[in-house]
């Protein structure tokens, strides 16, 4: 769907309720026409309670396909754009010592984040999206499962990295044991109706290795209560007469054993003090080294989510502890981040991401020195053959709306879109719809995929 006057005219028609299924809107009007039709009543119970039924529909598009993995990075708080990666000097009000530098075709504040300037040529900042609501709850679940989660089915819904394991779950090999979806952070939504394997698994970079992989009994006992605990259980857990739930905690529990006693989760999982020191010896700076090892390990998982927060900042906002400090860490982190992904040749296979959940207002600070919420927000996407060193998509001269849209369906960009192309980037069909969900009405990836509403930022490869 291409067009902005377009775009809205649907959003008028079919306002974004959130909706987790398409449930089709039967009227009297329609009723007779099927009628007229010759078609009875037994066709009123809609396709997704049909026996026969396929699991999943697809539209069967072209994926770009590019990435094996994905390195998802929230700012939490919402991060100002204006200050740092949609850059605007306001007279009298940007601080001189942000060193605004123009890269390119970037203009860039150099005195707050002087390291990642050397790595513009491998990012592409979209700067046309808005987000759908400024609250913060709400605008970050959204990112995360890119629908509007306080809809009334908005828990079933899973985590982007949840669909992301279920399609990858079957590339993994037995050598393969670490889960297909991590998180470096609790703030992180659930797999909603899918699986338990492909819930996201929760882990603390402050820790100096993964906890509970060992038994305080020792391993022989472990393995012989684990065993035991298969011998009375088995009947109730494979091909369990109850229901899938059991069979479901079983895989679960699998998972778990083969972390144990495992030398490969101890070398992934443990930070040597000299590499938390190059990343900035931060909690955001152990999660990046974190991931880099993770992913170095090549033991079967392909989406991390990170989180770094502190960016609500409504009062004294360029007070050194405020956003000077926040972008000082995110500077250290990401950049050695990308460096070692670069280096070990990772960067080509992951594509990474950086999102605030909405942007902050615009021109002159508030009474209290700050930035309030604004839906005006920025992307961040590296690796994974971006072409990168440049923005796509421009707002106004103030940074308070989308001036150009900088992509070819010619509209503002939504989370709905970065969701598509975080999909395409793997190569997984953003269309897809699957009737496996409780109702049998039907889940799709990426709202109105089908109906192109939505769909992935091609430009980025452009």
């Amino acid at each position: 769907m291409f067009g902005q006057e377009k775009y809205e005219r649907f959003l008028h028609r079919r306002p974004h309720t959130g909706r987790f299924y398409d449930r089709h809107h039967w009227t009297r009007r329609r009723f007779m026409e099927l009628v007229g039709t010759g078609i009875t009543a037994s066709f009123l119970p809609q396709r997704g309670w049909a026996s026969d039924l396929d699991v999943i529909e697809t539209a069967a598009v072209t994926t770009q396909n590019r990435a094996k993995n994905v390195i998802y990075i929230l700012f939490n708080g919402g991060m100002t754009h204006v200050d740092t990666f949609d850059l605007k000097v306001y007279n009298g009000v940007t601080p001189a010592t942000f060193a605004p530098t123009m890269i390119g075709e970037i203009n860039w504040p150099m005195g707050l984040m002087p390291k990642l300037a050397n790595h513009l040529p491998k990012m592409a900042i979209v700067r046309s999206i808005r987000a759908w609501a400024a609250v913060h709850e709400l605008a970050r679940r959204w990112q995360q499962i890119g629908r509007n989660p306080a809809a009334v089915l908005g828990d079933m819904a899973p985590h982007i990295g949840s669909v992301v394991a279920l399609e990858k779950g079957g590339d993994r090999l037995p050598t393969q044991v670490f889960p297909t979806f991590l998180s470096v952070t609790n703030d992180v939504s659930s797999q909603g109706y899918f699986p338990a394997t492909t819930a996201p698994f929760k882990v603390n970079a402050g820790a100096t290795t993964l906890p509970n992989t060992t038994s305080t009994f020792g391993q022989a006992r472990f393995e012989q209560a684990y065993a035991g605990l298969h011998l009375l259980e088995d009947k109730l857990r494979i091909s369990s007469p109850y229901s899938s739930k059991m069979e479901d905690l079983d895989d679960f529990y699998a998972q778990a054993k083969a972390l144990m006693y495992n030398p490969a989760v101890t070398q992934a999982f443990t930070l040597s003090a000299t590499d938390r020191a190059r990343y900035g010896n931060t909690r955001f700076g152990n999660s990046c080294l974190l991931a880099q090892q993770i992913l170095q390990s090549n033991k079967g998982t392909r989406f991390i989510q990170l989180d770094i927060g502190g960016w609500d900042m409504h009062s004294n906002i360029y007070a050194a502890n405020a956003l000077p400090a926040r972008t000082a860490e995110l500077d250290s982190a990401v950049s050695e981040l990308l460096a070692d992904l670069e280096s070990t040749g990772l960067l080509n296979d992951t594509l990474v991401l950086m999102m605030g959940e909405f942007g902050r207002t615009v021109n002159n600070v508030n009474a209290a020195g700050g930035r309030d919420h604004h839906l005006q927000q920025f992307c961040v996407f590296a690796g994974a053959g971006i072409r990168g060193g440049r923005a796509i998509g421009s707002t106004d001269a103030t940074g308070n709306n989308v001036a150009t849209s900088g992509w070819s369906r010619g509209r503002t960009i939504r989370v709905e879109d970065v969701e598509a192309t975080i999909y395409s980037a793997l190569g997984i069909d953003w269309t897809t719809v699957r009737y496996d969900d409780p109702l049998k009405r039907g889940f799709e990836y990426v709202p109105f995929g089908k109906a192109d509403v939505y769909g992935p930022i091609n430009e980025l490869w452009a």
